[in-house]
């Protein structure tokens, strides 16, 4: 890595300063999992933790922090930025919350859950809004209390590290041209497994901040659903957890950040039946591509810190089966099972109601924050647009519209999958690539060729 010497040290040029928070946030027993669809929390195989970094000083402050749970939608992800903002002394757009996805987790959608509450519907729970809240306090009161132990900040550092034998694409393609989207992120049929693994990114992306020749912090992402195994209730961040956790012992020093890229349709499958023995194998091969960023990194001064919130007008599915008279009279309806219900009030709980896209430019860095499970092409798709720039691209945050995929994955038949057409998908896969790649190319500035 490149050497600065002591002599830079100091605060930056803008004057910003950086501290890292970290909160425990693992649900009590009893829990609901993957929003009530799964089996409840029923042991801890190891705590979830909400881990973050501020930068202040320079201007108002940005705040990123990255959730161990499956997804935090609408009301709840307005409630967090609104929340850490207020403990950062910022606003809500420069707030980034993301989760890492896995799925023995929390889904956080408080304002679906008091949808159900209101139909009176029995039989289950999507989530937990008291213990919602007592998460996020937790949260924020770590991040308060960090700012007093804040550090200049001089300068960022930018690696790629390869990720082998970890990350498939749902889009499996058969001998004779046959695709489906069936591949999901447990395969226990091995003439699946050995299939081509398809469209991946395997670079490791990492993020380091640095007060001379001293690191401060890194955040890295990678693009992979991170589950090995899940539905049995055993609490887990999984193996994204376990590779953290890695680097932490090798680095205690060194605040580690992981996010989950753009990977609505990555996942492990090819590498995991469902087994747990897979889990620290999956993780030694994402800490090994976190130590090949690391290795590799290359470090500039920063020079500026800016953050915006571009308008993401996505469009809600309005076919039949996604209109709000629908998904009132299946929640209403005795007959229909409550995980059909879950769906129908995350859907309500939406509605079309404005989304954005936060970015935050880091001068020779473009940090993008995408919404629910957006295809990795978008992730592709925004690094080719700024070849000049290290774009890091995230993936869910409000998890509002479900899947966005691309029209070709529309075209091919994503959404005709062997499950029923009740699919995590709210918004309209034939709308949605314009307005989404039109916010990207808006956030990154896109350069004319």
């Amino acid at each position: 890595m490149l050497g600065l010497g002591a002599a830079a040290a100091g605060c930056g040029r803008g004057g910003w300063r950086l501290s890292s928070f970290e909160a425990d946030v693992t649900p009590p027993l009893g829990h609901p999992l993957l929003a009530g669809t799964i089996a409840p929390a029923r042991e801890v195989l190891d705590p979830l933790s909400a881990r973050g970094i501020v930068l202040t000083g320079g201007g108002p402050a940005v705040v990123l922090v990255a959730v161990d749970w499956c997804e935090i939608r609408n009301a709840a992800h307005e409630r967090w930025r609104t929340v850490l903002a207020e403990a950062a002394g910022t606003t809500a757009g420069r707030v980034l919350v993301t989760t890492l996805h896995q799925h023995d987790t929390p889904v956080m959608d408080t304002g679906a859950q008091r949808i159900l509450d209101q139909a009176g519907v029995t039989g289950g729970r999507l989530c937990d809004p008291v213990f919602h809240e007592q998460a996020l306090g937790r949260v924020a009161g770590a991040l308060r209390r960090s700012l007093t132990g804040a550090q200049p900040v001089t300068h960022v550092g930018t690696g790629l590290g390869e990720v082998r034998d970890l990350a498939c694409n749902r889009r499996a393609e058969f001998p004779g041209g046959t695709v489906n989207f069936d591949r999901s992120a447990i395969v226990t049929d091995p003439a699946i497994q050995a299939l081509e693994p398809g469209l991946i990114d395997p670079w490791l992306r990492m993020l380091t901040f640095w007060n001379g020749d001293r690191p401060l912090c890194a955040v890295s992402v990678f693009a992979v659903h991170p589950i090995t195994t899940y539905g049995k209730g055993g609490v887990s961040a999984d193996f994204a957890g376990a590779a953290r956790a890695l680097w932490q012992k090798a680095r205690p020093d060194v605040p580690h950040v992981y996010c989950t890229g753009v990977a609505g349709d990555v996942t492990a499958g090819k590498y995991t039946d469902g087994s747990l023995h897979h889990r620290p194998v999956l993780a030694e091969r994402l800490y090994s591509g976190m130590e090949a960023a690391w290795t590799a990194t290359q470090r500039a001064r920063l020079e500026r810190v800016e953050s915006r919130a571009v308008p993401l007008p996505l469009t809600p599915r309005i076919e039949p089966g996604f209109t709000t008279e629908d998904f009132r009279r299946e929640i209403a309806d005795p007959a229909v099972p409550f995980s059909t219900k879950a769906l129908n009030a995350m859907g309500l709980s939406w509605g079309g109601r404005p989304l954005d896209l936060p970015v935050v430019d880091f001068g020779p860095v473009r940090m993008l924050l995408m919404p629910g499970e957006t295809f990795l092409q978008y992730q592709l798709w925004a690094q080719a647009m700024r070849p000049d720039l290290f774009v890091i691209a995230l993936g869910y945050g409000d998890g509002a519209p479900g899947y966005v995929p691309t029209v070709t994955a529309t075209e091919e038949g994503f959404d005709r999958r062997k499950r029923s057409i009740k699919t995590w998908m709210w918004c309209d896969p034939w709308k949605s690539e314009a307005v989404l790649r039109g916010a990207v190319e808006h956030a990154l500035d896109r350069r004319s060729p």
